[in-house]
């Protein structure tokens, strides 16, 4: 006579690889699908429905970051998976802790930055009335990630892990969810981890490639759009040689800086802000717009395609979005890097003789004037400091691999526009969803993701103090990443808008702030509060001597927003 099966045990499908593992505990078998996707850190906040995977994860060589808030968590994991490549993983509980998630899984979704969200969820059986904290976490989370499952079966949960990190690696990538219920993770199942498999992105169209070398060839004045797709998957090698190899200079958008050195001359720097700087003026004169790893939820093309009178060339790993300022005439849609490999091969093979196709002289006058604008305010001693000065001073200060990310407010503008890049992917900024709160957590996960390197988050002192808190974690990892503060008591990005919008009229938009410097102390970490521009650069120096994280204050004067609103044109600021 057979003997009864333990109800909390379930049997595997046949033909599984499972066979060989025995029984196990459902969330030590999800530990081991972890590991087996390469996870080394997990950053978040446990609740009791996460208990049994925190136990099974103590057995494991996984490091659970304790963080102090759920949004950090998701933001660390942001970062973490945009420098590595691989996703980033948080967790949180269940009801208020899913909740939390939100804000930072919306904004790496947004940002294509690859991210697994791990959720604690009650058990099955009180799902279907109410019941404690129950909310339907999957149907919240649907509209901001690409996937999202609850686990109802143990059994399942190496088919379910394997498909949230192949859905949020692959391009473009961004957040996949699991949910995890209490009872399920306590189940007795035979199923281990899947093997991992690599999927190679597909090659562009042939027929498109040869169009889209033809475009170039007949074009009179093109350029080339560099966005958030061309640092990845090593695109940013092919497009320089592109570019260098056909005259045809570079724009970036602000998450594609880097994308072609500062300090090469087909470098003509960034586009983003929604007036009439240099390059949208010297936009107007463009005939054909080559947009490489560019997303329409950065940078809408209305601001530089206003007339619809350009012909576009779209090199992405998904076709192009649907607009009336962006119609597309050749679609070269694959593998971007392989996209313009095959680019440069038909170039070289069919064009030789003509190349380059443009005199990149022809621009540098405009490449000048940038370059003086920049410099423009590098000896400034006035105090408060200008943003342009600090910008200079920092620049100056850190490497071409350091990293520097930017918070969301008026800085980010300054940032955007002022601070360029030698590598790709060294200025880190929230440019899809925006979010306040993000560079503070956010330098945590470049730490992490790249110990040899200095990170540096400036914030403003709105965002920065959003999520404060976790300037604890950084503490207790003792992690030298140094936050700069630009110090003017208000929500200064919104006055900006607000004054261009309404005659230099704004709402109440002035809050107080701690002193600098005692916050530092509390939390233990080195503080200071520049009171002299001649004190920025050795503040820098202190705070990168530093064995944890240090903090530097800097007053700034935002009196410069509307200088440089009426300098360059009618200026808005795009949150």
């Amino acid at each position: 006579m057979s003997q009864p099966q333990n109800p909390a045990e379930k049997t595997a499908e046949p033909g599984k690889s499972q066979v060989d593992h025995g029984a196990r505990k459902a969330s030590d078998v999800f530990v081991r699908c972890l590991e087996a996707e390469g996870v080394t850190h997990i950053f978040g906040v446990p609740g009791e429905e996460n208990a049994d995977l925190m136990m099974s994860l103590l057995d494991s060589d996984i490091e659970f970051v304790l963080c102090r808030h759920e949004q950090s968590a998701a933001f660390i994991a942001d970062v973490y998976g945009r420098l590595t490549g691989r996703a980033g993983v948080c967790l949180a509980t269940l009801g208020p802790g899913a909740t939390n998630l939100v804000t930072g899984l919306a904004d790496a979704n947004m940002d294509r930055a690859p991210v697994v969200a791990i959720i604690g969820q009650g058990s099955t059986k009180r799902l279907h009335k109410e019941s404690h904290q129950n909310m339907d976490a999957i149907a919240m989370v649907r509209p901001i990630s690409k996937w999202a499952q609850s686990i109802v079966d143990g059994e399942t949960i190496p088919e379910v892990v394997r498909k949230a990190f192949k859905l949020g690696e692959a391009e473009k990538p961004g957040v996949t969810v699991i949910e995890l219920p209490e009872d399920v993770a306590k189940e007795q199942i035979l199923a281990g981890p899947m093997p991992v498999k690599r999927t190679r992105r597909p090659g562009a169209d042939h027929k498109a490639v040869t169009q889209a070398v033809e475009a170039m060839v007949a074009a009179r004045r093109p350029v080339i759009l560099a966005g958030n797709g061309a640092i990845r998957k090593r695109a940013a090698s092919q497009l320089q040689r592109l570019s260098r190899k056909t005259g045809i200079p570079v724009v970036n958008t602000f998450m594609g800086k880097g994308a072609m050195p500062m300090d090469d001359p087909h470098c003509l720097f960034t586009m983003g802000l929604q007036g009439k700087d240099h390059i949208n003026h010297a936009m107007d004169a463009v005939d054909l717009v080559i947009t490489v790893g560019y997303d329409l939820v950065e940078y809408s093309p209305s601001f530089w395609n206003a007339g619809m009178d350009k012909k576009v060339v779209h090199v992405d790993f998904l076709p192009a979005e649907v607009d009336y300022h962006y119609t597309v005439d050749v679609d070269v849609v694959g593998d971007i890097a392989d996209a313009l490999w095959q680019i440069n091969m038909e170039m070289e093979r069919n064009h030789a003789g003509k190349l380059p196709l443009q005199d990149i002289g022809s621009w540098q006058p405009l490449r000048t004037t940038i370059l003086d604008d920049f410099a423009m305010e590098k000896d400034d001693d006035a105090f408060p400091m200008k943003p342009q000065k600090i910008l200079w001073e920092v620049r100056d200060y850190l490497g071409a691999g350091d990293y520097l990310l930017s918070d969301v407010g008026a800085h980010k503008m300054w940032i955007s526009r002022y601070y360029q890049c030698q590598e790709a992917n060294t200025c880190l900024i929230s440019n899809g969803f925006c979010s306040m709160g993000f560079a503070l957590p956010g330098a945590i996960g470049a730490k992490l993701a790249q110990p040899g390197r200095k990170v540096l988050a400036i914030c403003g002192d709105a965002g920065f103090l959003m999520n404060v808190q976790d300037l604890e974690t950084a503490v207790r990892l003792r992690l030298n990443v140094v936050y700069m503060v630009w110090e003017d008591g208000e929500y200064g990005l919104i006055k900006w808008k607000q004054q261009n919008q309404f005659d230099g009229r704004h709402s109440r938009l002035d809050f107080g702030n701690p002193d600098w410097e005692l916050l530092a102390e509390s939390f233990g970490m080195w503080g200071k509060t520049v009171a002299d521009p001649a004190e920025l650069q050795p503040a820098l120096e202190e705070a990168f001597r530093q064995e944890g994280p240090a903090l530097i204050a800097v007053p700034v004067d935002y009196s410069e927003n509307r200088k440089l609103t009426r300098r360059l044109g009618e200026i808005e600021c795009s949150i």
